[in-house]
């Protein structure tokens, strides 16, 4: 049985004073997820607002420390932290993911999970090329040496968002900054009331 407490989100988000949801960005390995992020959560805290980033490499290594890169365990890995996202923004916080996760499907079943309008996509929309010649990680190398297979935008599918709320473009030499684009994300947030109870 669901136990129900009798503090519930509406009390949380009042003494936050800000509103739950979960910023979901995704994009290919090296499109800038990760710093979008930080750029962020660290703006947010600044103007006094709760968040918390649920990053794809972080949550290896503890909540997903048991499942490999296979198709069904990247299923469950983006299943768990669409779970855990569902708490946070539960709890009145501010839940910023940043995966990979490839598959609409996978992201339309963590979209489900929410009250609409609190999954906000956003689509980091760089090219591959542009990831690759980034590679931060040194993780492109991997594939095209063929030491790895199922590297997502190399040897396995990324299927674009087609309708998320905000798109990241990167538009060749005139490239945004992570501040200029967290800017945008919070725009997003702050005219759909998410930064005020």
């Amino acid at each position: 049985m669901w136990h129900v407490c009798s503090v519930g989100k509406v009390e949380r988000q009042n003494l936050l004073k800000q509103k739950g949801c979960v910023v979901w960005i995704t994009g290919l390995s090296g499109s800038g997820k990760s710093t979008v992020a930080a750029a962020v959560s660290h703006t947010l805290y600044e103007r006094g607002k709760l968040t918390y980033i649920l990053d794809g490499d972080n949550v290896r290594h503890g909540l997903n420390s048991d499942l490999s890169f296979k198709a069904e365990d990247r299923a469950e890995n983006i299943r768990r932290v669409g779970e855990v996202a569902k708490l946070f923004a539960d709890a009145g916080v501010i839940c910023i993911t940043s995966l990979i996760s490839p598959y609409k499907r996978d992201r339309d079943a963590c979209r489900a999970l929410l009250p609409d309008g609190e999954f906000i996509e956003v689509f980091m929309d760089v090219p591959l090329e542009v990831c690759e010649a980034r590679d931060p990680k040194g993780l492109y190398k991997l594939p095209r040496a063929g030491k790895i297979k199922g590297f997502t935008g190399i040897d396995a599918p990324y299927e674009p968002p087609s309708e998320s709320e905000i798109v990241l473009k990167y538009n060749g030499e005139i490239c945004a900054s992570p501040d200029e684009m967290a800017a945008e994300v919070i725009s997003y947030l702050d005219e759909r009331g998410y930064l005020h109870a």
